[in-house]
C-alpha cells in the first residue's frame, strides 16, 4: 500500500531530543541570576517551542528589553555548558529516522532554537545526515506562525496532504494547524495528552519512535 506522506517534519525539544526537564532546569537558573520571578516548571514548559524573545517575552511580562536580552543569553550558555550527545536523544530515535530514510520518507526538523544551537545539537547527537532541511526560530517566523512548515513544503517540494508535523508542544500542533498539514503529538514532551488532543492530531503517541508501526 502506498504510504500516506512523503515528509515527516519533527519538532526538537521535548519530541527527538529529551531536553525539557534541562530547558527548564536553565530557564530557572537564568531566572534567579538575573534576579527574575522564577517560574514554576510547567510554565516554561508552556513556552517550549517558542523563540527565545516570545517566550522570555510570555514568561516574563513587563521585562524591558536589555534584561531580556540578559537573561536569553543566560539561558543559552546555561544550556550549551553541557555537551549535547545521541545519549541525549529519546530511546530509539537514531534508528527511527534511519528507517524513515530508508524507506524514502524525507525528513526535516522545525524547532524555536536559533539556528546555530540546532546546527551543534544535531551534530552533537550524530544526526546532521538524517535531515533534508531545518528552520529555527530565527531564520523565519516564530511558532505558532506557519512559516516554517510552508517553507519547508516550498524548498523541498512536497505538497501539504503528504507532510506529517511531529510534536509535543502545543506550539507545535497549532502550527500544523495553521499550516494545514496532519500532526502526530508525543506525550514525552511539555504536555500531557489531554492537552495535546485538543488540537485533533492524527496520532497521539508516547514517543515518537511509535510512528514507525503506524507509517
Amino acid at each position: 500500500m502506498k504510504k500516506r506522506f512523503d515528509l515527516i517534519i519533527f519538532d526538537w525539544d521535548g519530541t527527538l531530543a529529551d531536553s525539557v526537564d534541562w530547558i527548564v532546569h536553565c530557564i530557572r537558573q537564568a531566572a534567579a541570576r538575573q534576579g527574575c520571578p522564577v517560574p514554576e516548571p510547567q510554565a516554561v514548559k508552556d513556552i517550549i517551542g517558542l523563540s527565545i524573545e516570545n517566550a522570555v517575552a510570555r514568561l516574563f511580562p513587563g521585562l524591558d528589553e536589555e534584561k531580556g536580552r540578559r537573561l536569553a543569553g543566560d539561558y543559552a550558555q546555561t544550556f550549551f555548558s553541557r555537551e549535547m550527545s545521541r545519549d541525549d536523544l529519546f530511546p530509539g530515535v537514531p534508528e527511527m529516522l534511519a528507517c524513515f530514510r530508508e524507506a524514502g520518507y524525507r525528513l526535516a526538523v522545525a524547532t524555536g532554537k536559533k539556528s546555530a544551537g540546532l546546527r551543534e545539537v544535531i551534530a552533537g547527537t550524530g544526526l546532521t545526515a538524517s535531515f533534508c532541511t531545518t528552520r529555527s526560530a530565527d531564520q523565519t517566523a516564530s511558532k505558532p506562525n506557519p512559516l516554517m512548515i510552508d517553507e519547508i513544503v516550498a524548498e523541498l517540494g512536497v505538497a501539504k496532504d503528504r507532510t506529517l508535523m511531529v510534536g509535543d508542544s502545543v506550539h507545535d500542533l497549532q502550527m500544523a494547524l495553521n499550516a494545514g498539514v496532519a500532526a502526530a503529538a508525543v506525550t514525552c514532551g511539555a504536555h500531557p495528552a489531554e492537552t495535546l488532543k485538543r488540537y485533533s492530531p492524527l496520532y497521539c503517541l508516547n514517543f515518537p519512535t511509535e510512528l514507525l508501526g503506524l507509517l
